[in-house]
């Protein structure tokens, strides 16, 4: 009667579009770091996605101001649009570093964080794309996110803890710390997200 369907469907399919972009950022930035040809011109790719992403997340708001039923509760779409668009923020922010602070060449655990950070996001994607339809295999997705930002904390301590104890060049660990921290705060909002579809599955249970 007021096209209930065709909105629910909406917000679903914008949350795809979301994640599905926050997966070409992720695989930019593990590129970025694996091959180091063009750090400057992979940045401008990702920076240029993480505007799509901007504008996905502008759409989702605007679409639940204008909603009158939303498919889920409206502080969970909130909250999950925001909690995705801080992951893309991220990876910008990890790339610019990269170039700012121009690096040589990228650490082995810096290649890992980003193979964290692509793997984070595609499981992220799996469980979004599921939203609609069977919500107890998102908790799945979400459960394995969590072991993965687990994973990130370990690499991100090892990998400032080497370069206490190896690096000679205080403006390097200055510089390395910061970039190894912001990727590994990445997998922190990968989490936040997966925490925010968790708490979907249970509310919709």
């Amino acid at each position: 009667m007021f096209g209930l369907i065709p909105k629910e469907e909406k917000f679903f399919v914008l949350f795809k579009d979301m994640t599905r972009n926050i997966n070409e950022g992720a695989q930019l930035l593990k590129d970025m770091l694996d091959n180091f040809a063009d750090p400057q011109g992979s940045q401008r790719k990702i920076k240029d996605v993480e505007h799509k992403g901007d504008s996905i997340t502008h759409e989702i708001i605007q679409k639940l101001n204008k909603s009158f039923v939303t498919p889920l509760d409206r502080e969970d779409i909130y909250a999950l649009s925001g909690a995705l668009d801080d992951i893309l923020d991220l990876i910008d922010a990890s790339a610019q570093r990269v170039v700012m602070y121009n690096v040589e060449k990228p650490t082995p655990e810096a290649k890992e964080l980003a193979f964290i950070i692509l793997k984070s996001c595609q499981t992220l994607e799996k469980g979004v794309s599921l939203l609609g339809g069977k919500l107890e295999h998102i908790s799945e997705c979400c459960v394995e996110v969590n072991a993965l930002e687990n994973e990130a904390d370990r690499v991100c301590r090892e990998a400032v803890s080497r370069l206490f104890d190896e690096e000679k060049d205080p403006i390097q660990l200055i510089k390395w710390k910061e970039i190894y921290e912001t990727l590994e705060r990445a997998t922190d909002k990968c989490e936040d997200a997966a925490n925010i579809l968790e708490s979907v599955v249970v509310k919709n249970a």
